[in-house]
């Protein structure tokens, strides 16, 4: 596990100073919303969406340039999601990665703007001929990380988890919630070196399976590390779920049961990497570290 750490944080910096440049600073009016973009999106964090991604692509070939940019672009979305996803008028936090949220270091307003302007900015950035030489494929990007981000995938998760009567529903229910608001993303990270290298249907299968699954366990980790960890460890507040009235894996598995799924998950995803032989032992690491984390 060690050397998959080491590994995670050499793609995380390379994420980081890809983002740096995509995300210049400006002296001109419009200076605040970009540096709150760059305060968001340049901050700390594993960037395990970033890393699925490249490590995917480097399983069928990619061109790695072309896959770290991919990987800015699924990361200017999340950030844009965790920021919106911190408003008061959502889920209203003040901590994120241990610092203060968008919306507290500046404004709501620049908040709301540096959201929109990242995930345009994710668009702008799949739409450049440098990611990729074939219009094709970079329109195949851009519709599939639009339906990841969009209303059949992160946003109506979102809407449903903010659905005021939680009372009648199901572990249905929220698997459907939880693989439109987080599994989407994954999804798309998975999917990005199949696009890339034009696989057949069976290659992309087996990276479906695998991000669904592990998609699932990586919110299951985060409802268990609510119910469980501290904001010390976290890097933002825990317990907010039950006290928001949430409708999770852990309320309806308890943290035992939950565990027990996560690990369930976990194994299923491993096995679809199964064609890929020793090559996808990366991944498999990769889908043990999210049974393990603890921010």
């Amino acid at each position: 596990m060690t050397e998959f750490l080491v590994q995670l944080e050499e793609a995380a910096d390379r994420v980081t100073v890809a983002l740096d440049a995509l995300l210049p600073r400006s002296d001109g009016p419009e200076a605040k919303v970009l540096e709150a973009m760059r305060y968001a999106a340049l901050g700390p964090g594993k960037r395990i969406r970033p890393f699925l991604a490249i490590e995917c692509g480097r399983l069928v070939h990619a061109e790695e340039r072309s896959l770290l940019r991919c990987a800015a672009a699924l990361e200017c979305v999340h950030a844009y999601s965790l920021i919106h996803d911190d408003l008061p008028c959502m889920d209203d936090d003040d901590v994120r990665r241990g610092r203060p949220t968008v919306h507290k270091e500046y404004d709501e307003a620049t908040a709301v703007l540096a959201g929109d302007a990242l995930l345009t900015l994710a668009f702008e950035i799949l739409a450049h001929p440098d990611t990729h030489g074939h219009s094709a494929r970079r329109c195949e990007l851009i519709a599939r990380i639009a339906a990841a981000a969009g209303a059949r995938g992160m946003v109506g998760g979102q809407m449903i988890d903010m659905a005021a009567d939680k009372s009648g529903w199901d572990i249905a229910t929220i698997t459907r919630m939880q693989r439109m608001k987080t599994g989407a993303l994954i999804s798309f990270a998975a999917e990005v070196g199949p696009i890339l290298s034009d696989c057949d249907a069976s290659v992309r299968r087996s990276f479906e399976g695998f991000a669904h699954d592990l998609g699932l366990a990586f919110q299951i980790t985060d409802d268990l590390l609510d119910a469980e960890g501290s904001s010390e460890e976290t890097g933002k507040r825990t317990g907010k779920d039950r006290g928001q009235g949430k409708a999770t894996f852990v309320g309806i598995l308890g943290v035992d049961g939950a565990k027990d799924q996560a690990r369930r998950l976990v194994a299923q995803a491993k096995d679809h990497l199964d064609p890929f032989g020793e090559r996808a032992e990366t991944l498999r690491q990769a889908a043990d570290y999210v049974l393990t984390r603890r921010a």
